[in-house]
């Protein structure tokens, strides 16, 4: 098993947070556990590497993920119009979900918020977390379910966060960071399971707000610069054929005329020829 030697003397505020999800590493307060430490995130595991969870499959999800702000820690008594009268402070709110008991119809505590734009979402994203609704302090992340490659929730072992009561902690979300590891960090056995390793020497402060995903817009300017391109050389390529067909025609036409001038010339000669004819028969001065 391949590792690094650390020094010990670690700050106690470096972490790091995860960009892609694993179970293993989620249930890891370090991120380097190769091993799941309980049933939970044993079940994730299966279910990751079955594909047994589709994060767009849900009917329900809908809207733009990158507007979408993921609202936690509810009071049960909270309705929609309060949270929305919330959120507003931070931008237009343009659609709410309050996730509820699909038999009781009781809040279970947290809702999803789609504002209008994704800069009214990274702002309540920075200056919602932690405020008060209705005497509860209610946690913000992004939309994790359809932006976190490898996602899976809480009903199925997964998802960040909880409890200590429950024995099931999440490590590597907003909430509760990756502490930066004490040990020495098993880079093979990480590789060999998926794992993201430690980011050694780039940790983060705990006292840093992580940013949420940005919508990729590489790829929309390569292909639109791409597009254009194509436009512009089949244009320069139209405009070359055509202006090349005018010359050529051009050439046509002059090499048309240069062929017919003899034969008017001669016309032109039996024209006057037959004139004098016909001039010289009339005038009585050609005669005797």
């Amino acid at each position: 098993m391949g590792g690094t030697s650390r020094n010990n003397k670690v700050n106690v505020n470096a972490v790091f947070y995860a960009e892609k999800y694993h179970p293993i590493q989620a249930g890891s307060i370090d991120g380097t556990d190769t091993h799941s430490h309980d049933n939970g995130v044993y079940r994730a595991f299966l279910c990751s590497n079955a594909g047994l969870y589709d994060p767009f499959g849900d009917p329900k999800v809908i809207g733009d993920p990158y507007c979408t702000l993921f609202v936690g820690h509810l009071n049960h008594l909270t309705t929609e119009d309060t949270l929305r009268q919330a959120m507003n402070k931070y931008g237009r709110v343009v659609n709410l979900r309050l996730v509820r008991h699909i038999v009781t119809g009781a809040s279970r505590g947290y809702a999803f918020v789609e504002f209008e734009t994704d800069k009214e979402m990274r702002r309540a994203y920075k200056d919602a977390h932690h405020t008060m609704i209705d005497d509860s302090e209610i946690i913000v992340d992004y939309n994790r379910q359809q932006l976190m490659p490898g996602w899976i929730p809480r009903r199925l072992g997964g998802g960040l966060g909880g409890k200590k009561e429950s024995g099931q902690l999440r490590f590597g979300g907003r909430e509760r960071p990756f502490r930066a590891p004490l040990r020495p960090i098993p880079l093979d056995e990480l590789k060999r399971l998926g794992i993201q390793p430690p980011p050694e020497g780039n940790y983060m402060s705990r006292f840093e707000v992580p940013s949420p995903p940005r919508r990729k817009k590489i790829h929309d300017k390569e292909h639109y610069y791409e597009k254009y391109e194509k436009r512009g050389t089949h244009s320069r390529r139209h405009k070359r054929s055509a202006s090349q067909c005018r010359y050529s025609s051009d050439e046509d036409v002059k090499s048309t005329d240069r062929e017919k001038r003899p034969h008017k010339r001669e016309k032109h000669e039996r024209h006057s020829k037959r004139h004098k004819t016909s001039s010289s028969s009339r005038d009585p001065s050609y005669g005797d």
